[in-house]
């Protein structure tokens, strides 16, 4: 059984124990689809939300290159789909000067 967990309020290095078996510490998780990390950063989450906007623009290329398709059209595709993707809970950053 693989089993990793974080902590981002645990600062000693005790080591947790399943059993017979230790738990490593991860630096990141996913949860309610946003990275968490050890050290409080969002750097992951940045990076994965601007890689998933990516995919989302990538895989409806004949609807947003598609000149045969109206621009109202396009634009309402992009702000149901490819927005969301990349600003869900955003608002709950704390971006540092890196991010702006």
């Amino acid at each position: 059984m693989k089993l990793k967990f974080n902590s981002a309020r645990r600062t000693d290095d005790s080591v947790i124990k399943l059993g017979d078996q230790d738990i490593s510490c991860s630096e990141c998780f996913k949860y309610l689809r946003s990275i968490v990390q050890k050290d409080g950063g969002v750097d992951k989450d940045v990076i994965h939300r601007i890689q998933t906007s990516w995919l989302k623009w990538r895989g409806a290329p004949e609807i947003i290159c598609d000149r045969k398709v109206p621009l109202k059209l396009t634009c309402k595709f992009y702000c149901t789909t490819i927005r969301p993707a990349m600003l869900y809970s955003f608002e709950c950053w704390a971006v540092n000067h890196v991010h702006e």
